[in-house]
């Protein structure tokens, strides 16, 4: 279980963020903090794996936070969540080593698919044994688990993105789970992971039972 700390100064956009972290499999809130001061002492104190951080605080920034943690040695993970659309904003969280950057307002599926891609992360970097190159697209966002940015018409790059961080999370899915972990129509889903096995970022898998095999999606290694 990996703890996550939510870091708004809205009461109940907070709120709201840290209900959709408990309905991720693998994470819980353990803290809400609503300043910059606040979020430093709750991640000396808490020790989250993942602090979901605003960018505008009353007391400072959220890059400010993100840079004070850094200078600190803490190298917590920090998805950057927030509505600011300015590039040297963006430059900022890159720079401070933030894992993610999410703008507002979002949904659900949004942040699930963050976290998953977090966990993903984490997980590559946690497990046994050498690198190798699917391992080093998978956190670097290599072509092989990045969603195409070139897309067939209907389809868009964010549901992609999060067709593909649900694959990644689940390890396997049929178009119909798919569907259901992104909240999305199973044709959609089926046409998503169709165009994701011809580009080569995912393969198939036959299961075989009664009637017609299964086609079941995972991302190619």
């Amino acid at each position: 279980m990996r703890d996550v700390l939510v870091v708004d100064d809205d009461f109940m956009v907070a709120e709201i963020h840290r209900r959709f972290v408990d309905q991720v499999d693998g994470f819980r809130a353990v803290g809400v903090a609503r300043t910059g001061a606040e979020a430093l002492t709750a991640a000396r104190e808490l020790r989250p794996a993942l602090i979901l951080l605003d960018v505008y605080l009353p007391d400072m920034t959220g890059l400010d936070v993100l840079h004070r943690l850094r200078s600190a040695g803490d190298r917590v993970g920090v998805i950057m969540i927030t509505a600011a659309r300015e590039l040297d904003t963006v430059s900022g969280a890159l720079d401070g080593g933030a894992a993610d950057y999410l703008m507002k307002p979002f949904e659900f599926p949004q942040l699930q698919a963050k976290l998953a891609a977090f966990a993903a992360r984490a997980d590559a970097l946690e497990s046994a044994g050498g690198a190798d190159q699917s391992l080093i697209d998978s956190l670097f966002g290599g072509p092989s688990v990045t969603a195409s940015k070139t897309l067939p018409k209907g389809l868009g790059v964010e549901t992609g993105e999060l067709v593909i961080a649900a694959v990644r999370n689940a390890g396997e899915v049929s178009a119909a789970e798919c569907a259901d972990l992104v909240g999305i129509s199973r044709v959609s889903a089926r046409r998503y992971l169709e165009h994701y096995l011809r580009a080569g970022a995912v393969e198939l898998r036959l299961q075989y039972g009664v009637g017609r095999p299964e086609r079941r999606y995972r991302i190619a290694r």
